[in-house]
């Protein structure tokens, strides 16, 4: 069997794998192993012990547990109804009411988590039963969810952005600061379509009275200080060069443990639940991690890096045909495969190309992300989607439709990334250490 069958055979058992319904860290280590076996039989293994110590050796990743910690706490302690409420109160007057509220506190809840499933599971476990009690349009209600839980991959702190910087190398502190002009770009863009909707279509929402006097709106703010508190110490020691990505998500732990304590309902019980959700999350994250790593070594192994790069440079295509077949290539797998999926299968060979194009890989990171995003929120696999039909009594239907105006506003997101790379390269370019 020729190499080009050898990888076409690993990909196609990769996707029948995942379609089967297998986990996907064994969907993906299995191909791995097989490929390995096709390209060098037992000796290939020989190396296994020690890319399985460097895969885990990682100080970068060593974050991805403390914010995972750090979001279950605050989720576990109810402060995300908190969060809500105060949100409801300050943005209740724009045209929409409470889907405003669902964009703008998954935003916020989003510099917190770095999840999309996190954010969207929280903020919607919030909001459902008040949006269905007031008669929300249904379509836009979940469709404004599923995709304002995307936000939580894409504002800092982002866990796909700490896989993709352990993979490639790349400054995280740098992929989250290059997050943060395109997730603002992004939140406004989808309230600005709230907006246009409740304008236009008046019944899609009723009109909320919101905050009426100055008071009112110092209350609201009171109400979020614990998080501003918390994403201020965090991302602003990030931005001032004072901590790394790791230190950063221990004191964000930290402070989540005396907020929880102070404005929530902290018990030692609550406490432990928390520790206990974290540990079987952090336990898949690792392991897929794990698992890209040995699909990493069997791909170099078999220098099938070098070989894709050499056959894309002969194909001479322009920067923007590039991009365009980045964008081809990420909206089907989009569709098929899961988020840390994605980051596994593609980079490792699409990384060595980005320098013949001149390409920032801080900026790629930000353009895989948002790919990602849309991949949250498209059927058939987007785990948005069920994340929020299962926390409601609605149709998967009704997600999914009203999650596609969404997919087309992140389209139009990533031509401006394409045409002003300083969105997302503003930031990095600024910060300090």
């Amino acid at each position: 069997m020729g190499p080009e069958l050898q990888i076409i055979l690993v990909f196609v058992v990769f996707l029948g794998l995942l379609a089967a319904g297998m986990a996907v860290p064994f969907a993906i280590a299995l191909p791995a192993v097989l490929y390995l076996y096709f390209q060098g039989g037992l000796v290939a293994f020989k190396a296994l012990g020690l890319v399985s110590w460097g895969s885990m050796d990682s100080f970068t990743l060593t974050a991805v547990p403390l914010f995972i910690l750090m979001a279950e706490i605050l989720q576990a302690s109810g402060l995300n109804q908190r969060v809500y409420q105060g949100l409801s109160r300050l943005v209740a007057r724009i045209p929409g009411g409470l889907l405003q509220t669902n964009i703008a506190g998954c935003a916020v809840f989003a510099a917190i988590s770095g999840s999309s499933v996190a954010t969207a599971a929280s903020i919607g476990s919030a909001a459902l039963p008040q949006l269905i009690g007031r008669q929300y349009d249904r379509r836009l209600s979940a469709g404004s969810l599923a995709a304002g839980g995307t936000l939580g991959i894409l504002i800092p702190p982002s866990l796909a952005m700490i896989i993709y910087g352990t993979f490639t190398e790349t400054s995280v502190a740098k992929l989250f600061m290059a997050g943060v002009v395109p997730g603002l770009l992004l939140t406004a863009m989808f309230m600005a379509y709230i907006a246009v909707q409740a304008i236009y279509r008046p019944g899609v929402a009723p009109v909320e009275q919101g905050v009426r006097t100055a008071a009112d709106a110092l209350r609201a703010l009171v109400e979020m200080a614990p998080f501003f508190l918390i994403i201020g110490a965090t991302l602003g020691g990030l931005y001032l060069g004072f901590v790394t990505p790791t230190e950063a998500a221990a004191a964000g732990c930290l402070l989540a443990i005396v907020v929880s304590a102070v404005w929530g309902r902290m018990t030692p019980r609550i406490f432990f639940d928390a520790l206990r959700r974290s540990v079987g999350v952090i336990g898949n994250i690792l392991f897929i991690t794990y698992s890209a790593f040995l699909f990493s070594y069997a791909i170099s192994y078999a220098g099938v890096g070098e070989a894709v790069t050499a056959f894309v440079i002969s194909l001479d295509l322009s920067r923007l045909e590039f991009f365009l077949a980045l964008f081809i290539l990420y909206t089907v797998l989009g569709c098929l495969v899961e988020s840390l999926g994605m980051i596994v299968i593609t980079v490792p060979l699409l990384y060595p190309i980005l320098h013949s194009y001149g390409i920032d890989p801080i900026w790629f990171g930000v353009i895989l992300v948002v790919f990602i995003e849309l991949g949250q929120i498209s059927p058939p696999i987007g785990i948005n989607l069920f994340v929020i039909q299962s926390i409601w009594d609605g149709k998967l239907s009704d997600v999914v439709m009203g999650s596609i105006p969404f997919h087309l506003i992140m389209f139009v997101l990533l031509g401006l990334l394409f045409l002003w790379p300083e969105l997302a390269m503003w930031l990095p370019m600024h910060m300090s250490g």
